[in-house]
């Protein structure tokens, strides 16, 4: 399988802050707790389930909770003096508000706590052939983040075409993002071995590749991680550092 080819030549030095590193052998359930974005998007969700949510993360050495940005404050307050970061989405899920909506709502998220965030691209631009439009997209949002900020961009390959991953890879990098992502996990689709081979050939070794949709178990994890992934957004983080069988749309 690719994913046992590749195994060696990726994710485990800086499956934390982007890159790819190497490995003598694969990482436990338990050891996949690092790589893991420990996830609750669902507009439903009230104050107690992100309670648990910081709970687990805690338990279990998550590196991040990510959560939409009204709920920053809150898990940031929750996680203070953890180490664990937060991340705060951005423009989600469907990525076509304007420029400076996504990049007021980065910052609004970085003032209450976010360390990371992870924004949306603008699918339709890139469909229309607005390159540069794409471009100063990110660019506005990697500046509202600043530079001590990891910047991720979901570029929901769901919806493209193979030349359209490359490109929103490629325009990605030269925006300055630290991460391309794949999905949203709310346009169908999800993260797989095809497309995470495809972005780490675009973005080569420089930028981290964080894979979500669908990664619900362990072997879900080490079929992301050994095919480039270098971090993993789930909903189903406890199921998969238990090695268990996880459910969800994430």
């Amino acid at each position: 399988m690719i994913m046992e080819r590749r195994w060696l030549g990726r994710c485990m030095a800086a499956g934390a802050e982007g890159g790819s590193g190497h490995a003598a052998t694969r990482p436990s359930p338990a050891e996949v707790a690092k790589y893991i974005d420990h996830t609750l998007l669902r507009p439903e969700a009230d104050t107690a389930a992100f309670d648990r949510l910081c709970q687990e993360a805690l338990q279990y050495r998550f590196h991040s909770v990510c959560v939409n940005s009204c709920r920053v404050a809150h898990v940031a307050k929750r996680l203070a003096g953890t180490g664990i970061k937060v991340c705060s989405v951005v423009g989600f899920p469907l990525g076509s508000m304007t420029s400076p909506s996504k990049a007021f709502e980065a910052k609004e998220a970085v003032g209450a706590g976010a360390t990371e965030v992870d924004m949306v691209i603008n699918v339709g631009l890139l469909k229309s052939g607005d390159l540069r439009g794409v471009e100063d997209d990110i660019r506005a949002v990697r500046q509202a983040c600043g530079a001590d900020r990891v910047l991720k961009v979901i570029i929901e390959t769901a919806l493209l075409s193979r030349e359209e991953k490359i490109l929103a890879c490629e325009l990605s990098k030269k925006a300055g993002a630290d991460f391309v992502k794949t999905c949203t996990g709310f346009a169908g689709g999800g993260a797989t071995e095809e497309d995470l081979v495809l972005m780490r050939s675009v973005v080569g070794p420089e930028l981290g590749i964080k894979a979500s949709g669908g990664v619900r178990s362990y072997k879900t994890a080490l079929m992301c991680l050994g095919a480039g992934a270098t971090r993993l957004g789930a909903v189903s983080s406890v199921a998969i550092v238990t090695d268990a069988e996880g459910s969800g749309s994430y």
